[in-house]
């Protein structure tokens, strides 16, 4: 491919606007048939991210503007997902970072622009959504500039181009005071400010893999930008394992990108990203070279893990009863599967054969992989999220997290006081309109089942953003649910009967007619301890009242528990089993408690 090249990834904090921008981008690039039905968040095609509004994989596109090919890489903005970010910024020369004219740099702004200043990419900033209510485009300019700053930035990457956009609108220009017309502007500062990539056509053939995909007609397709020498469909090539190990094989299908399409090539050249496919065994980081002369690039380091759950067979009364894959075997092979794609994810072999250890970025990372796997129709339980401690210069470590809260007023002494007991350490207050945006560092154990607090708290008013911060000294015992648990007596449907009975005892989690065994958690306790419920009794009928008399009696609305909020609320000595139809809470082990 002849035609100058330039490589970009789209980078900012969650629901900035990176998709939306890039659908302007697409549009407007002519690649889309005039009168073609295009949905909006086009890049984000899993189900997943539809549904939540948030990118969960990084996804490679490319358009044409003037004489010159923009590869786009568009990035997930959680730090969950950081293992994403870190990978794909190896394969371009700049980025866009996208920043909300109201809320400013926000916590996983700091993170993804850390990791492009750490790869010396010089960022071209755009101020987004700034046909919004309470835009304030200058203020968020300053708190850009002092992020550079406080991260580290050398002088030429503080010297950012700065643009002002609304990605919903479709257009970017370079002062406020102009008028929004199209994306062009954008796409000239990516002409002017991004560097075009630096590689050798003369050099052995260097391809690092960065992302991997599947076809059932192609097996394992390799995503990676050539960094020196070209690449021929047809071609013999060589892998260069993580270990060292060589292996060859034929490059069978070479492709690149033309907007949301791979197109065939037949040859592609340094600064080129590209998919290939012909290498069944090739893993992240690893490298595609020369085979007469074998050259690796730098492994691609990516940050560990910081929480870890446990995987094992679903061994409740109800097991077997709605998935479809419940073996520890098909477990095993789905998690292994998942490793091969899934950069930021670990998986041990647990303390039998039916469990396993699973290690990831935090509780969305883990909560994604949890859903997918259900949908796809497994069935088995997980414990309560734990942090990973570290040893460092002989001390016990353990993460803490850098947290950002936007609240009403009323609500800031109570978040107060909810953060100080889980150890939380508050670094900046400042308000702005009736709401507070309140700053905390805190360690990760603190934020497990907070996130149900702040829902309370804030009357869901509230917004709540982290990401991880560093290893510090481990900070201390805290606890972080003050409410016990109502267990279900025995096995059988739960009745309308008995739940309005026990109204006064707490808030259920089920209603009329939910199937419950022995040992299932039901509701929250309103004291500390658990409470064992027979949440199965009927009620007994008489010649003086009939069965039809508590139709005009309500329950009060249950609390539905959906998987993250499981995830959170679960305590130590408790699992929740997940089924394709099915979250359930249950008790590790079932107590004797006192009948009630």
């Amino acid at each position: 491919m002849s035609l100058p090249i330039r490589n970009i990834a789209i980078i900012a904090h969650v629901d900035h606007g990176k998709t939306t921008l890039v659908d302007a981008l697409l549009k407007q690039s002519g690649i889309f048939r005039e009168g073609e039905d295009v949905p909006d968040c086009v890049m984000d095609s899993n189900d997943l991210e539809r549904e939540r509004g948030i990118t969960i994989l990084s996804k490679n596109t490319a358009v044409s503007y003037k004489d010159t090919l923009i590869n786009i890489v568009d990035t997930p903005g959680h730090a969950d997902f950081g293992g994403e970010v870190e990978r794909v910024l190896g394969m371009v020369d700049g980025c866009v970072l996208i920043v909300d004219a109201n809320e400013g740099p926000m916590p996983q702004t700091r993170f993804v622009l850390k990791k492009a200043l750490e790869k010396g990419l010089r960022p071209i900033v755009v101020v987004n959504k700034i046909d919004r209510p309470r835009a304030h485009p200058d203020g968020a300019v300053d708190k850009v500039f002092d992020l550079f700053v406080e991260l580290g930035a050398d002088d030429d990457q503080c010297d950012f181009t700065t643009l002002y956009a609304s990605g919903l609108e479709g257009y970017v220009k370079e002062s406020l005071e102009e008028e929004g017309v199209d994306m062009q502007p954008l796409f000239e500062a990516i002409i002017h400010h991004v560097p075009p990539p630096a590689g050798d056509v003369n050099k052995p053939l260097q391809l690092q893999v960065t992302t991997l995909d599947y076809s059932d007609y192609l097996g394992r397709i390799v995503i990676g930008r050539i960094h020196n020498g070209v690449l021929k469909a047809g071609q013999q090539a060589a892998l260069i394992k993580e270990d060292g190990k060589i292996v060859k094989a034929k490059i069978s299908k070479l492709m690149g990108f033309k907007g949301l399409a791979r197109v065939e090539m037949p040859e592609a050249s340094a600064g080129n990203i590209v998919a290939i496919s012909g290498f069944a065994d090739a893993n992240i980081g690893e490298t595609i070279t020369c085979p007469s002369e074998p050259q690796a690039l730098p492994l691609i380091k990516v940050d560990e893990p910081t929480l870890q759950m446990t995987f094992s067979v679903n061994n409740s009364p109800f097991a077997g009863q709605e998935g479809d894959y419940v073996t520890s075997r098909q477990i095993r092979d789905r998690l292994m599967r998942e490793l091969e794609t899934n950069v930021a994810l670990r998986v041990e072999d647990g303390d039998s054969a039916e469990k396993f250890l699973v290690s990831g970025r935090g509780e969305l990372h883990l909560g994604i992989l949890i859903e997918t796997m259900r949908r796809e129709g497994f069935e088995f339980q997980v414990s309560q999220p734990q942090v990973i401690y570290r040893e460092i210069k002989g001390k016990p470590c353990e993460p803490f997290e850098y947290l950002v809260l936007d609240v009403p007023e009323a609500a800031v002494g109570s978040c107060i006081e909810r953060l100080g007991q889980r150890k939380g350490e508050m670094k900046d207050m400042q308000n702005s309109a009736g709401r507070t945006q309140l700053e905390f560092v805190i360690p990760a154990r603190g934020l497990i089942g907070f996130r149900g607090d702040f829902v309370r708290i804030t009357r869901g008013e509230g917004i709540m953003n982290h990401s991880f911060l560093e290893y510090r000294d481990f900070s201390g015992e805290l606890e972080t649910r003050y409410n016990g648990v109502i267990i279900a007596f025995e096995e059988g449907v739960a009745t309308f009967y008995a739940l309005k009975n026990a109204e006064d005892r707490g808030v259920f989690f089920i209603t009329p007619g939910t199937k419950v065994y022995k040992g299932m958690i039901v509701g929250e306790h309103n004291r500390s301890q658990d409470l064992d419920l027979n949440v199965c009794k009927a009620k007994q009928l008489t010649n003086h009242r009939a069965a039809s008399g508590d139709e005009l009696v309500q329950l009060q609305s249950p609390t539905e528990m959906s998987l993250e909020r499981a995830l959170e609320y679960i305590g130590s000595d408790e699992l929740v089993e997940v089924t394709p139809e099915s979250i359930r809470l249950r008790k590790l082990k079932t107590k004797k408690l006192a009948k009630r």
